[in-house]
């Protein structure tokens, strides 16, 4: 599988919570597109199926990431 390059996994990450902030304060069908564009290439660019998984995936390829950090994981 190819693997995006960290500074653009870095900045759909940034995109993503950007626009989701921005469909808390406003709801315009337009943000709700941009929005949906951006997880759509996340989860592309990751190989999941849904935004929260890519979300997750994208953030451990970032450097830095601890490849065992299950902090993401609910007991």
């Amino acid at each position: 599988m190819l693997m995006a390059h960290p500074a653009v996994l870095t900045s759909l990450i940034e995109q993503y919570e950007t626009l989701r902030l921005l469909l808390a304060e406003d709801g315009s069908p337009e943000v709700r597109r941009r929005m949906d564009d951006v997880a759509y290439t996340l989860c592309v660019t990751t190989g999941t199926r849904d935004v929260d998984a890519a979300l997750v995936a994208a953030r451990h390829r970032l450097p830095g990431a601890r490849p065992q950090d299950d902090s993401v994981l609910t007991v």
